[in-house]
């Protein structure tokens, strides 16, 4: 008997434009016999499949199995119609819709089968340097609106010769819309110029060998990628690197890393399982790796990430990089090229402008990047990806938050800045845009407002924003409130939080530790050093690192050195004055004095509980860092004296018998006091001073300091934790907070809290940095404006 024939039309949403997905329909349809028609419209993409009920059934089965790699399908919505009768599986023409629901694909790296044909001296395409597919290329970076189609991004400019647009038209050929596909000979095309922008090429292929050889030569390149542009230079020519920090103003923050493949790093960095898949990935971020002793011997220059324990190091993403790296040096510098302070540069002549006193050379193309990505960077911690930055590779796919909420704006922090917008049950975290307070970067941020919400069609009713006033974020916020808009603050550690809970999709109250620099608090003091009990809607703040003045208000974030007077004071009074130590011996007893006034008056010395800001003040006590040229230096830098020390190298040569390999912390106190009738706990580190001064008279090393400090803060955090939890009764942590970003206090306090029988969930899918903040300004702002969830009916 035969099955019945019926028509259903398949509404699919998710990443299904410009990923051959309309391809893979056509190609599904004739495995199972089926006819009917497929399109993209901006809700994703609609197909009618018409034929025997039951293939009609495994071909829609197929579509949640078998998608193509760089698809991710959300929701296949099923009608069935009225038979009609079709006699081919036809790819139509995209249809204009007034809801749009289809998610944007982010650019990725080219895939083997691009690469193979840009390798082939037989290939069309051999060293094309803008060879692309449907599973490869740019996407989000050139897009102007949706659908996904040629004339809505940066290629519709270029119009395609016969030979590819047969490709184009061909629904069996990988290239069949892809709509970045172009050739040598009616493609983008790459060019040389010096740093006054005059032609130094006779064309494409020679401008590619010209420039590798240049970068042979140790001269310093600017390279317009996917996203913006690089300046790079040799990775094993000290002088050149030299030369790039000191023209950039650079002197320490570690540079990235290009090789042109995995096999290129063994001598140099540690490289796992885990962190090689990642590094292939086709995100391609960058991965801080471990280096190797021996690396710092093998080829590379030692001014790359000084006083820095890792590399960061990517694999080329692009074909213009691959031709880059085979032609010339293996590893290069890939460092972002913009202003300081100022977005990456994405326009050629701005490019010009911005460092044509930076770059011997620039390798430019002709190809309009209309939305700047910066890389992503991440690393394996605890078995898991963690975040530093969200970006190129990954923005914009969204965060499924794991329930429907209305269209809610997160405005994000100071620092860090990304932005989130929500559309049922995803959330929509931006690429990274960087610190408001330059008006080039506020300028790329509501630019960045204005494209989400265009191409994913979304109004927000609900605006999120950190509750400290002199943000820009927050000023941004006030403009869009009224004409229905509601602003809602929220206090930054509670958005830490409940950016962890969004990500792990937790329902029920939570201990948050949250571990970072900056936010303000609701006392009016600058909190880091936190442990809340929240939900979504509500939190209360159960105990603290306890307060110390910040002498010199934000100065004392860029001068280390202001911090570790600041806790010498409060542990000794002005008696540290007198200390036989090197940090005390080394600093003006004048400028110490007048630090001194400063605080006995509460003369701009801000109090704050930061976590942070002590690492700070640990790492220039232990003469490590008393000034910073970049953010988190002085902590990063103690941190790399602790994995230093753990490793085994620079044992200490101490005057007195020393304490090597100890997993012992130093002693602290949690005091306890009530409010409104509740226990409250006070995480007092003044004995670890003390202690951390007597080991300084003796000699002891920075690095055994630093590590036994490390250890000391994880057991501090996890013993008021514990006390919390047993005041409470919840057993369920989250970790979140910028501090988190250091690998030992990870590991350390998951280890810790689930020794005391907790629940620990931590970030994977966003930054544990203000990077991710704006993922729960919306969860907390939707609860906080009505939205019933589970979360804010619980009573904390």
């Amino acid at each position: 008997m035969k099955n019945k024939i019926v028509l259903k039309r398949l509404g699919i949403s998710g990443v299904v434009q410009g990923v051959g997905f309309r391809p893979f329909l056509f190609g599904l349809a004739r495995l199972h016999g089926l006819t009917g028609q497929v399109s993209n419209t901006a809700e994703g993409v609609v197909a009618l499949v018409e034929g025997d009920c039951d293939a009609v059934a495994e071909f829609v089965r197929d579509i949640w199995d078998k998608s193509p790699l760089l698809s991710r399908v959300t929701g296949i919505e099923t009608r069935e119609m009225p038979v009609c009768g079709f006699t081919s599986f036809d790819i139509v023409k995209s249809r204009a819709s007034n809801l749009r629901n289809t998610l944007i694909s982010p650019d990725v790296s080219i895939c083997e089968d691009c690469l193979a044909e840009m390798k082939n001296p037989k290939d069309r395409r051999f060293e094309y340097p803008f060879i692309n597919c449907t599973n490869c290329g740019p996407r989000y970076t050139i897009i102007q609106d949706v659908p996904y189609d040629r004339p809505k991004t940066s290629m519709k400019g270029f119009d395609m010769c016969p030979d590819c647009q047969k490709e184009y038209d061909n629904p069996l050929d990988r290239r069949f819309h892809a709509q970045p596909n172009a050739c040598s000979v009616c493609g983008p095309r790459v060019y040389l110029t010096d740093s006054h922008g005059n032609r130094m090429d006779k064309g494409p292929g020679d401008a590619l060998v010209r420039a590798a050889a240049l970068l042979s030569q140790g001269k310093i390149l600017a390279v317009k990628g996917l996203g913006g542009f690089h300046l790079a230079v040799d990775a094993g020519n000290s002088a050149a690197v030299e030369r790039l920090r000191e023209k950039k103003h650079r002197p320490h923050k570690p540079f990235a890393l290009m090789a042109a493949a995995a096999s290129v790093l063994f001598d140099h960095v540690h490289l796992g399982e885990k962190e090689k898949a990642l590094l292939s990935s086709f995100h391609r971020p960058i991965v801080l790796l471990a280096k190797k002793t021996a690396g710092e011997d093998a080829g590379l220059s030692p001014l790359l990430a000084p006083f820095n324990t890792c590399l960061g190091v990517m694999l080329p993403y692009a074909p213009l990089h691959y031709l880059l790296l085979e032609k010339g040096p293996e590893i290069l510098v890939m460092t972002s090229g913009n202003r300081p302070g100022e977005p990456l540069a994405i326009d050629n002549e701005d490019a010009l402008d911005a460092f044509g006193h930076i770059a011997d050379y620039f390798l430019f193309h002709d190809r309009d990047i209309y939305f700047r990505a910066d890389d992503s960077i991440a690393r394996i911690c605890a078995g898991k990806q963690r975040f530093i930055r969200r970006s190129r590779g990954y923005a914009p796919l969204p965060i499924d938050l794991g329930r429907k909420l209305p269209p809610v704006l997160g405005c994000g922090g100071g620092l860090k800045s990304t932005v989130c917008l929500t559309r049922g049950n995803n959330g929509f975290l931006s690429q990274h845009i960087g610190d408001l307070d330059n008006p080039k970067v506020y300028e790329f941020y509501t630019q960045t407002i204005d494209h989400m919400e265009k191409i994913l069609a979304i109004s927000p009713v609900i605006v999120a924003h950190d509750l400290h006033p002199g943000y820009m974020s927050t000023d941004y916020a006030k403009l869009l409130e009224g004409n229905g808009v509601t602003c809602v603050p929220v206090q930054h550690h509670h958005a830490h939080a409940v950016s962890c809970m969004g990500e792990n999709h937790i329902d029920e109250p939570v201990i948050g530790l949250t571990l970072d620099g900056t936010g303000l608090g609701t006392d009016g003091h600058i909190w880091g050093g936190e442990i809340l009990v929240c939900t979504h809607g509500q939190f209360s703040r159960k105990a603290q690192l306890s307060y110390i003045p910040m002498p010199g208000g934000d100065a004392a974030v860029l001068e280390p050195w202001r911090m570790a007077v600041a806790v010498l004071f409060v542990t000794h009074g002005r008696s540290f004055l007198d200390l036989d130590i090197p940090f005390v011996r080394g600093l003006d007893p004048q400028k110490l004095s007048f630090l001194c006034q400063m605080m006995e008056k509460k003369l701009n010395s801000p109090l704050t509980s930061s976590a942070g800001r002590l690492f700070d003040g640990v790492s220039s006590l232990l003469g490590i860092c008393n000034t910073v040229s970049y953010e988190s230096q002085a902590a990063m830098e103690l941190e790399s004296a602790a994995v230093t020390f753990n490793a085994g190298r620079n044992r200490p040569q101490s005057k007195t018998q020393s304490k090597i390999g100890t997993t012992e912390g130093y002693s602290f106190d949690l005091i306890e006091s009530f409010r409104e009738d509740l226990p409250y706990y006070e995480v007092d580190m003044k004995n670890c001073i003390r202690e951390i001064v007597d080991e300084l008279k003796q000699g002891v090393f920075p690095g055994e300091i630093s590590n036994r400090f490390h250890i000391t803060l994880v057991n501090a955090f996890v013993a008021a934790a514990d006390r919390v939890g047993g005041d409470t009764g919840i057993k369920k942590a989250v970790l979140s907070g910028g501090v988190f970003n250091n690998d030992f206090v990870l590991n350390h306090t998951i280890l810790g809290l689930e020794k005391k029988g907790f629940t620990v969930f931590t970030h994977s899918k966003v930054p544990t940095g203000d990077g991710g903040i704006a993922l729960g300004q919306v969860l907390v702002a939707a609860a906080q404006a009505g939205v019933k969830t589970k979360l804010n009916q619980g009573k904390i």
